[in-house]
């Protein structure tokens, strides 16, 4: 079965930058970010996209930054179309943002090891997926090529000054409340999520994406249990099939099967139906 995906852009405009999803194309003091159906896993893109992902992500965030700018500016213009949006060109700020509300992924790797998660040490006893005392932020470095590295709250306070570090802290615990709220309400979790920042004439801009299954883990509320693994909407599901069949994460990566494809397709389209309460 053939699928109309999107795996690449060729407009007629300066190229401005390449990601693992979206298209940049520079028109002098805006951005015009294209999302494409790639999808990436390990830090690989995969061969083969995933119908409607761009629109999915494109609309959710539009979603998402519209909902939260009561919080802080972000950086949309205007919504041209459903998977292209015009943006505003900031300086962006070279970290990445995590908050944290659930105990899973890598930070339940180094709790169970009994590290610090990014500087701050939880409480003894706590499960998988369990969730927090309160959310905590855990940035890491924005590495252009390979995996991201944990900062602690100095190393970031080192690298962009201490008063925009403590302004992004409580930007993003305001947003990851507002959005955990909100989507507790239309039955999904948010597990945790990841925010970038830009700055523009001295303000501070939320740029990127924002609350989409490729920068946050959503699980569904009625099939949550503490102490296991989670379903969820994000990419994990395809990380789990590269997992089952031994891919050693280094390129090229495998195609994907039809299976996993339109399971993968529906997720993505389930999440924005579920998070905004509109049809897709």
């Amino acid at each position: 079965m053939s699928f109309d995906v999107v795996l690449n852009t060729h407009l007629p405009l300066s190229s401005f930058k390449k990601g693992k999803v979206r298209d940049l194309y520079d028109l002098g003091k805006k951005l015009l970010i294209v999302s494409t159906d790639r999808i990436s896993a390990f830090d690989v893109v995969l061969p083969n996209g995933i119908p409607y992902k761009g629109e999915a992500l494109s609309r959710l965030s539009a979603y998402w930054f519209n909902e939260t700018k009561d919080i802080v500016s972000n950086h949309i213009l205007e919504v041209v179309d459903p998977r292209t949006v015009l943006v505003k060109k900031t300086r962006p700020i070279k970290v990445e943002f995590v908050v944290r509300g659930y105990l899973y992924g890598s930070a339940w790797e180094n709790y169970r090891k009994g590290k610090s998660i990014c500087g701050t040490n939880l409480p003894k006893g706590l499960k998988k997926a369990e969730k927090l005392p309160n959310p905590i932020l855990t940035p890491t470095t924005k590495a252009e090529v390979g995996h991201d590295m944990e900062m602690t709250d100095e190393e970031v306070a080192k690298k962009i000054g201490g008063d925009l570090a403590r302004k992004i802290e409580d930007v993003c615990l305001k947003i990851y409340e507002k959005a955990s709220r909100k989507a507790e309400v239309n039955g999904i979790i948010v597990a945790d999520t990841k925010m970038e920042f830009g700055v523009l004439d001295d303000e501070l801009i939320l740029i990127d994406e924002l609350l989409t299954p490729d920068s946050s883990r959503f699980w569904a509320k009625e099939k949550y249990e503490v102490g296991k693994s989670q379903p969820s909407f994000d990419k994990q599901y395809v990380r789990d099939y590269l997992t089952s069949i031994g891919w050693n994460r280094q390129p090229p990566a495998p195609r994907l099967p039809e299976h996993v494809v339109l399971e993968t397709s529906r997720k993505y389209v389930e999440a924005y139906e579920r998070l905004t309460g509109r049809k897709f």
